[in-house]
């Protein structure tokens, strides 16, 4: 039994944490550990968990604006395969404007 109550336990946290995140329901997208610590790297002393959630969404939104400038730089040079160039010259694009 100890197996169902840690398997209830964790539906519980998940769901009280899906719950905090509001409308952006694909968490699995971005964890929320590491947004802990790059906010710490950029030297924080304390994170809460809201800013956590909101870095990775963030990120996510940037990620996925930039992953579809680099397929469509892979398209026009006729491959179907996105590159790291591709990927540099979309970053490059997406955080100018």
């Amino acid at each position: 039994m100890p197996f169902l109550r840690e398997s209830l336990a964790s539906i519980k946290y998940h769901s009280m944490r899906d719950s905090k995140i509001g409308s952006w329901s694909n968490m699995e997208k971005v964890k929320v550990a590491p947004m802990h610590k790059l906010i710490k790297k950029a030297g924080a002393e304390r994170v809460s968990e809201d800013s956590a959630v909101a870095l990775g969404k963030a990120l996510d939104e940037i990620g996925v604006k930039i992953a579809k400038e680099a397929l469509d730089f892979a398209h026009h040079a006729g491959r179907k395969t996105v590159k790291a160039k591709d990927i540099q010259i979309a970053m490059e694009k997406v955080l100018k404007r």
